[in-house]
């Protein structure tokens, strides 16, 4: 083999290397990007095995399909369709847990602006679907969501906010005012994996309580097929809080991107 020929399969080793570094960042960036046209299913999982002021643990389940639709006719631009299902355990104020069905959120994200930043905006409703009190709020909720999103193939940026309130429901419930703000990092290493941080800031407006958590963790994207897995493991730390909210959380999960 000659110096020249040596230094060409070096080179091409190279070349492969980085297109598979950048080609395992791109699978990650879509398999976490809220954004994604793509089909997907999540599984994924809140346990929050210590709250402020209240002994006890809470855990959350959550199925997550998300379905793309449009442009047409109709809507010229592309819509996230995204349900969340969630099947939760609380505290029973009478001693023990409960365990059940929690209550159902739906939001619609209209895609206003692609490219390395995106933007949407849409509808959201959650429905009092919870099978015992302790969890859900026997109300029906609507409001907005709103994400944005800045991606390169070192890292994803970003922000989903929400902002629901009751308008209908139980009347020997109270009302519900409530805001969550996701602000999440990805930050892409190699071979499909990356470090992350994606603590949902919770605020209930109606009675004032609040939590901040801060996580940090890490996860793994590869594909299958035309299938992106990912799974991830995320503890988070409320840095701030007021009442009775999750003093620390493990967020995990695997989720399923199908076709692009």
């Amino acid at each position: 083999m000659t110096p020249y020929s040596a230094f060409g399969c070096v080179l091409m080793l190279l070349c492969a290397s980085r297109s598979f570094a950048q080609s395992s960042a791109d699978d990650a960036n879509k398999s976490n990007n809220p954004l994604n046209l793509a089909a997907s299913f999540n599984i994924q999982n809140f346990y929050t095995p210590s709250l402020f002021g209240v002994r006890g643990h809470t855990n959350d389940f959550l199925l997550r399909p998300t379905v793309p639709l449009g442009p047409n006719s109709l809507i010229p631009v592309p819509e996230i369709f995204r349900m969340t299902v969630p099947l939760s355990t609380r505290p029973d104020p009478a001693g023990g847990y409960n365990t059940g069905l929690g209550d159902i959120n739906v939001f619609d994200i209209f895609l206003l602006s692609e490219g390395q930043t995106q933007i949407g905006v849409g509808p959201l409703v959650t429905l009092p679907t919870a099978t015992d009190p302790t969890l859900g709020t026997g109300k029906w909720q609507a409001g907005l969501a709103g994400v944005v999103v800045n991606a390169t193939r070192a890292r994803l940026l970003g922000a989903l906010v929400q902002w629901q309130h009751s308008f209908a429901g139980q009347s020997s419930r109270p009302a519900v005012q409530s805001l969550t703000a996701q602000p999440f990092g990805i930050f892409n290493l190699p071979e499909g994996w990356y470090i992350r941080s994606t603590g949902t800031w919770t605020f209930d407006l109606q009675h004032g309580n609040y939590y901040i958590p801060v996580g940090l963790g890490g996860g793994k994207a590869w594909k299958s097929g035309t299938t992106i897995f990912n799974a991830f493991l995320e503890p988070q730390y409320s840095v701030a809080h007021s009442g009775a909210v999750p003093r620390w959380q493990i967020f995990a999960g695997l989720n399923m991107t199908f076709g692009k």
